[in-house]
C-alpha cells in the first residue's frame, strides 16, 4: 500500500495478524482515496455496521455474496476514480490561484502579494481596493488557497449585481413564506461558506440596510435568515473588495463608518495596470499563449510595435481589458501579433498626430486590414464582426463603404 496506489482493496476480516475492520483506518491513512471491501465467512449486522463506520465501501459474506463481488468492485472502482479526479481538480485550482502564479515583477505588485501572503495565514478580515479589472477576485482566491481554510468553500457574490431583497436572501437565506416566491427554506451564502471564505465583491454597492446586518455577523458571528427568528452561528472569513473610496463614502453618509473600519482591518491596494507598465509584456505574452492553446494554434510572437503600443495605452479596464484585447488579436492573427490587430481605441490613440499625416494614413490602412480580417474570421457575418471589433453595426457598414471593401 505504501509503495503502490490501489484503487480498490479486498480484505478479509479474520487475518492471521490483524482484524480487517480495525485495519481500515490504517489503510485509509495511507491511501485516503482507496476503497476497502471487507469479506467475511461469519457476517453479522453489528460487524457490517462497524465496518461501514470505519470507512469500508461494503461488507460481504463469503459464499452468500459471490455474485455481488464483481459489481461491488466495479462501483468501488468508479468511486475511487471520481475521488482521484476531485483531488486533482482541487490541486489544479490551488495551483491556479497560488501567489507564485501571479504574473509580473513590478514593485507595487510584489508589495501587494507580500501583504496578501502574510494575512492569508490568519482569519483577519481583508479589504481589497483598486480599480475595476485589477484582479481583486484573483487575490481573494489566492488568499483563501494559502490559508488554513483552503479545504473548505470559497464563495463569491457581487453586491452590485443584485437588488436589495435578492442580495439579502442570497447572503442570509430565507424561511419558507418569508416573501412571495419563497416556497421552501433556503440556505444563504454565510451558511454555504461555513468554515471557508466569503468574498464580497463591490462591497461599496451594498445597501445601507444590509450593511447593518453584515456588521452584526462580523461582530458576533451570528445572523438570522429572512423571515426567521432563530439565530444561526457561522464561522466565515470575510474578504471584501471595492473600486470606491469607502472612507470618503462613509464621510458622506453613503457607507456605514463602523462597517468600513470593521472591514478595513487589513487593507491591500492593487495597482492599476498603467502603474505597472513593466508587467504588460509578461501578461500579454501569457494571454497570447493561453488563447492560442484554446484554439489549438501555435503561440504567436508579439512584435515590438505591438508591445510598444500596448505599453503606451492607459488601460482604464486594466488586466480584464488587456485580456480581451489579446484574445481578439489572437483570433484575428494569421501570424505574429502586430499593431494593426489592436482595436480602434488603442490603434488611433495617436496623441498629437494631426489628420492627414503619414501616421494617420498608416492607421487608416491598419483599420481597413483589421475590418477585413474580422469579416474573414466571421465568414462575412457583419453583426459578429462588429461585436469583435467593438464598434456599432452602422459604423461597420459605413467603414465598409468608406474603404470600398465591396462586401
Amino acid at each position: 500500500m505504501e509503495k503502490e496506489d490501489f484503487p480498490v482493496i479486498l480484505c478479509d476480516v479474520k487475518l492471521p495478524d490483524a482484524n480487517g475492520v480495525e485495519l481500515i483506518p490504517q489503510l485509509k491513512k495511507i491511501r485516503p482515496a482507496s476503497e476497502v471491501i471487507l469479506l467475511t465467512a461469519y457476517g453479522t449486522i453489528p460487524g457490517g455496521v462497524k465496518a461501514i463506520q470505519q470507512g469500508a465501501f461494503d461488507y460481504l459474506t463469503k459464499g452468500d455474496d459471490n455474485e455481488r463481488i464483481l459489481p461491488v468492485v466495479n462501483r468501488a472502482a468508479e468511486k475511487a476514480l471520481l475521488q482521484r479526479r476531485i483531488r486533482q481538480l482541487e490541486e489544479k485550482v490551488g495551483r491556479k490561484y497560488h501567489f507564485d502564479n501571479m504574473l509580473g515583477h513590478s514593485a507595487t505588485l510584489l508589495q501587494a502579494i507580500d501583504l496578501a501572503k502574510k494575512v492569508a495565514q490568519t482569519d483577519t478580515t481583508v479589504l481589497l481596493t483598486g480599480e475595476t479589472g485589477t484582479g481583486k477576485e484573483v487575490f481573494a482566491q489566492a488568499i483563501h488557497q494559502d490559508s488554513p481554510r483552503r479545504t473548505k468553500a470559497f464563495v463569491a457574490v457581487n453586491c452590485s449585481a443584485l437588488g436589495r431583497e435578492i442580495l439579502e436572501s442570497e447572503l442570509f437565506g430565507h424561511k419558507v413564506g418569508a416573501f412571495t416566491g419563497a416556497v421552501r427554506d433556503k440556505k444563504g451564502l454565510f451558511e454555504e461558506a461555513h468554515e471557508g471564505t466569503l468574498f464580497l465583491d463591490e462591497i461599496g454597492e451594498m445597501p445601507l440596510e444590509l450593511q447593518a446586518k453584515l456588521l452584526r455577523v462580523l461582530e458576533t458571528g451570528e445572523f438570522m435568515r429572512v423571515g426567521d427568528t432563530k439565530t444561526i452561528r457561522t464561522d466565515v472569513r470575510i474578504i471584501a473588495a471595492t473600486n470606491r473610496d469607502l472612507l470618503a463614502e462613509s464621510q458622506e453618509g453613503h457607507f456605514r463608518a463602523d462597517l468600513f473600519y470593521r472591514l478595513s482591518v487589513f487593507r491591500i491596494h492593487l495597482p492599476a495596470l498603467r502603474d505597472r507598465k513593466e508587467d504588460i509584456p509578461v501578461l500579454a505574452s501569457w494571454f497570447a499563449r493561453f488563447f492560442a492553446d484554446k484554439m489549438n494554434r501555435t503561440a504567436p510572437e508579439l512584435t515590438p510595435d505591438f508591445l510598444e503600443k500596448i505599453q503606451q495605452y492607459p488601460w482604464k479596464g486594466n488586466i480584464r481589458e488587456l485580456k480581451n484585447v489579446i484574445e481578439r488579436a489572437v483570433i484575428l492573427a494569421s501570424g505574429p501579433l502586430t499593431v494593426d490587430l489592436l482595436p480602434a481605441e488603442i490603434l488611433f490613440d495617436t496623441g498629437t498626430e494631426t489628420p492627414g499625416s503619414a501616421s494617420s494614413f498608416d492607421l487608416s490602412l491598419s483599420e481597413k486590414m483589421l475590418i477585413q480580417k474580422a469579416l474573414h474570421h466571421t465568414k462575412g457575418n457583419k453583426t459578429e464582426a462588429a461585436r469583435l471589433l467593438n464598434i456599432g453595426l452602422t459604423t461597420l457598414y459605413r467603414k465598409i463603404e468608406e474603404y470600398n471593401l465591396g462586401l
